[in-house]
């Protein structure tokens, strides 16, 4: 019976048991690290899903330490991340931000669910060329739905599908802005340089950063965050049930189902990849049950769909970090910057956070990995390319079932 408890017990209470000085400090400053590293990424993610970015910032504070609070792995930071980015869009852009919080909290309940009846250890059968497939083909779209702001094209209406947009883009291509093209560009070799030459340096916050001040002491003409969504708020709204109806609830069940398949995939992948680099070993259905928890929690303070951001996560243990309070001292650092930082915010160019997220597409798409599967047995290039082309061509949805239906297959 204790061995079954203890499948659930956050990996908190058991850090905590033997908590030492030493670990205080080594968490305190990973947490402050990883929280800078997740302050333009948060607001990134929420743009590009056609959302506010404070909602973003909502997700990372509260999911964030949600996750790390309740979650099974020692070093696992939550928030927002790129594998939404098109589900979430697609929501927001069809039934409103109502719509999608029902969707997220439906998704949060099918978490708990999947932890609870202890789930989490079939999601390592999900093979790697069905992951990487949709893994990629979400990189090539969150990629697709920055040129506008990267380039500053006079578009006022880009289409959802991927080659209408492109098509779109193709055409107004002349109305291209220089100083925003300049100031994105510039993002993008600001975060390369300084990964190459300085890499514990928080390379995106840098490149933000220096955009803006760049921006603003040239008084260029450029989109801001100020522009187009105003100003920030300095603290988390006070926790609500979102607005919805109940009709909607037959018609988000199947998406909300899919967001709930990519948050485990992604944060047990996270937690994984976590294990290998600490020598620990996660607790799978604890994890799952953190991240529905963190997911409810999310939608009522205003959030967004949250899991195991694996870039930060890596961060956090490069920075040093040994139990979940660095997780938890990064939200709390993101609620500091949120009431310190919010009017300054506001002068934040939007080709600065295009080029960061051009950034962050490059680095999801894993080409490596992509292009060596090719070299394998041809079963596992049909299913990559299958569920590649299904996540950009048709319905990251579609891509996940067809996936799923594969890997049993293959299985």
């Amino acid at each position: 019976m204790k061995r079954k408890i203890d499948v659930y017990t956050p990996k908190l209470l058991s850090e905590l048991k033997q908590y030492s000085r030493e670990k205080a400090v080594a968490d305190l400053f990973a947490g402050i690290t990883v929280g800078i590293v997740a302050l333009p990424l948060a607001m990134a993610f929420a743009i590009a899903s056609g959302l506010p970015p404070e909602r973003g910032l909502f997700t990372a504070i509260v999911a964030g330490f949600l996750i790390s609070a309740l979650g099974g792995s020692s070093v696992q930071i939550g928030g927002p991340t790129g594998a939404f980015v098109v589900l979430v869009s697609a929501v927001a852009t069809e039934y409103g931000y109502s719509g999608l919080a029902l969707c997220t909290l439906i998704a949060g309940v099918f978490l708990i669910l999947f932890g609870v009846f202890r789930m989490g250890g079939f999601i390592k059968f999900i093979p790697f060329p069905v992951t990487t497939g949709f893994t990629t083909g979400i990189a090539v779209v969150i990629f697709s739905t920055q040129i506008r702001d990267l380039l500053g094209l006079n578009v006022e209406n880009v289409p959802a599908e991927f080659l209408l947009k492109w098509q779109v883009y193709l055409k107004n291509l002349g109305s291209f802005d220089p100083q925003t093209v300049a100031i994105g560009f510039g993002t993008i070799l600001v975060i390369v340089m300084v990964r190459r030459f300085w890499p514990k340096l928080p390379a995106m916050l840098i490149g933000m950063i220096a955009a803006t001040a760049l921006a603003a002491a040239l008084h260029l003409d450029v989109a801001t965050i100020g522009s187009r969504f105003g100003d920030l708020p300095r603290m988390l709204p006070a926790p609500s049930l979102p607005k919805f109806e109940l009709a909607q609830i037959g018609l988000l069940v199947k998406p909300a189902f899919t967001i709930a398949l990519l948050a485990a995939i992604e944060s047990l992948l996270s937690a994984t990849v976590a294990d290998g680099m600490i020598g620990g070993r996660h607790k799978p259905n604890a994890e799952l049950i953190a991240q529905g928890v963190a997911n409810i929690g999310s939608v009522l303070f205003g959030g967004i769909p949250a899991t195991g951001a694996i870039a930060r996560t890596a961060t956090n243990v490069k920075s040093g970090a040994k139990t979940p309070v660095a997780g938890i001292i990064h939200s709390i650092v993101l609620a500091l910057l949120l009431l310190l930082c919010a009017p300054i915010a506001k002068l934040i160019p939007l080709s600065a956070l295009a080029g960061i997220l051009v950034v962050v597409s490059y680095n999801m798409s894993e080409l490596h990995h992509f292009v060596s599967i090719f070299k394998g047995p041809k079963s596992d290039a049909f299913v990559l390319v299958l569920t590649f082309a299904l996540t950009v061509l048709v319905d990251l949805t579609v891509a996940v079932q067809v996936g799923v239906v594969m890997a049993s297959l293959l299985f």
